[in-house]
């Protein structure tokens, strides 16, 4: 029987790395343009990580994550989500003691068994970024202002930012009580996993993902009538910093996240119906995990969402050369001629290809074509002795004569 990839994964072929490489550097320059710097953390953490930060009554905890004992009797979890990694690196690390605010970002695949969907998979990719160490909305509105950014910039259009507060710890638990005297009369319709959140979180069962939960909640009491004073403001200012960028946004009550650790602010950015882009404030996760007492912000933005956001709107990524020359040789002597040159070319940084199968002149030029090659050039007998040859421009067949001791003068007909 032939091996496929698992259910949920999918290989990055050759043919589309240039899609990855673009969206990857053009989201690294805008990240870096606001002062961010690049974090890597493991591909597994041990499970306690997810369980503390996550929350143990959320999706992720309870039905998504990939868990294992290593040869120790350890739990281990493949990277469920960025952030309670970050964050354990930040902490683990000593950046705290830092200047503040500490602005991060990052690339990461990312593990969660669930229902494959439209550009998520059960490995898929994440560019996240999060800020330590600043409590203002100010930061808030810039992170947004980030990921709306990025998505401009690839020419995404149609966004929608829909925006909300969860409170904080105090104006939560007033909420909560209020939400169990709403769920109270249909507590024996929820699902089995809702009825364990019940007691323990009750406002995670409006992120329900089942149908007859969903029923139950879409006349909750909204949250955003019994937060606090100081969240109220928070949530205010936020809308302050965003309109001072002209940002158009929509509040909605109803976006809670799928994650236990965030408060305050909470935010999805939609295309088509769909999230493409999350995040919000956790003020009390690194605390959570063992660090200081210190707020925080971040958000997730799906990297196969995006590649198929590009998509559907006939978005066009540019395609690089390939290989910019390619050099053809007739005969033994040539061939090594042609190696020779093409490790020379390589060095001075030219894209450069040879024939290593000892394919005919014909074969060879029909490969070169296959392969895009911006030009060519073939060596045999008399190219060698003359130290001279043509070298042809593919687009448009336009031949220059070129002087085999002088590379610099090839490169700069190649790269003109």
């Amino acid at each position: 029987m032939t091996i496929k990839a698992p259910k949920g994964t999918k290989d990055m072929l050759p043919q589309d790395g240039y899609k990855w490489h673009y969206i990857e550097n053009k989201l690294s320059n805008i990240a870096e343009n606001y002062g961010f710097r690049e974090i890597r953390t493991p591909i597994f953490e041990h499970t306690e990580l997810f369980i503390r930060g996550v929350g143990d009554t959320t999706d992720v905890v309870q039905k998504e994550m990939y868990t294992f004992n290593d040869k120790a009797d350890r739990s281990i979890t493949l990277k469920a989500e960025g952030t309670a990694p970050s964050v354990r690196a930040f902490i683990e690390s000593g950046l705290y003691s830092e200047a503040q605010p500490t602005k991060l970002y990052y690339f990461t695949p990312v593990f969660r068994y669930e229902n494959v969907q439209r550009g998520r998979l059960r490995q898929h990719h994440q560019f996240g970024v999060e800020v330590f160490g600043g409590e203002g909305a100010s930061l808030d509105a810039e992170i947004i202002s980030l990921a709306m950014s990025a998505y401009r910039e690839f020419g995404v259009k149609g966004l929608k930012l829909k925006i909300n507060s969860i409170g904080c710890p105090v104006c939560r638990a007033k909420y909560n009580e209020v939400l169990k005297g709403f769920l109270k009369d249909n507590f024996e319709e929820l699902c089995p996993t809702c009825k364990t959140r019940y007691d323990r979180n009750p406002m995670r069962i409006l992120d329900c993902k089942e149908e007859k939960c969903k029923v139950i909640t879409k006349e909750a009491p909204v949250i955003l009538d019994y937060i606090c004073e100081d969240c109220k403001e928070h949530f205010e200012d936020l809308k302050t910093h965003l309109k001072a960028m002209d940002i158009t946004y929509e509040v909605d009550p109803y976006i809670v996240r799928g994650l236990d650790y965030y408060s305050k602010t909470v935010f999805e950015i939609v295309n088509d119906n769909i999230t493409v882009c999350g995040g919000g404030r956790y003020d009390y996760l690194i605390k959570g995990i063992g660090g200081p007492e210190m707020p925080a912000v971040g958000f997730g933005m799906g990297m196969e969402r995006l590649l198929m956001t590009l998509e559907e709107e006939n978005v066009e990524i540019p395609k690089p050369t390939v290989i910019e020359l390619y050099i053809g040789s007739i005969g033994r002597d040539a061939a090594l001629e042609a190696y020779k040159f093409t490790y020379k070319l390589r060095q001075k940084g030219v894209k450069c290809e040879c024939d290593h199968l000892k394919r005919s002149v014909k074969a060879q030029m029909k490969y070169a074509n296959k392969v895009g090659a911006a030009f060519t050039m073939i060596l045999g007998e008399n190219e060698l002795k003359e130290n001279k040859a043509k070298l042809k421009r593919m687009v448009d067949g336009e031949q220059f004569e070129v002087d085999l001791t002088n590379l610099n003068e090839l490169i700069e007909i190649i790269q003109k």
